[in-house]
């Protein structure tokens, strides 16, 4: 099977650098390195967990990063 050309890249950026920050901190930070979409989510949220390039996935908790990934 052949790639795609257009497929989305994946920034290359290390998640576990998130966890501390604010959480308008990351997501402007999240933004400025590439990442298509942030979601910024509280602790125990029920999600969809279908992979996405180009998705970075923050756990908030006190307004601070304490979990972050990618897809």
């Amino acid at each position: 099977m052949a790639t795609d050309p257009t497929a989305a890249r994946q920034p290359q950026d290390e998640p576990d650098s998130y966890v501390g920050l604010s959480a308008d901190d990351a997501e402007r930070r999240a933004t400025e390195h590439g990442w298509s979409t942030v979601r910024a989510l509280p602790p125990g949220a029920v999600i969809t967990m279908e992979y996405r390039v180009g998705r970075l996935n923050f756990t908030v908790e006190g307004g601070r990063v304490t979990r972050c990934w990618s897809g």
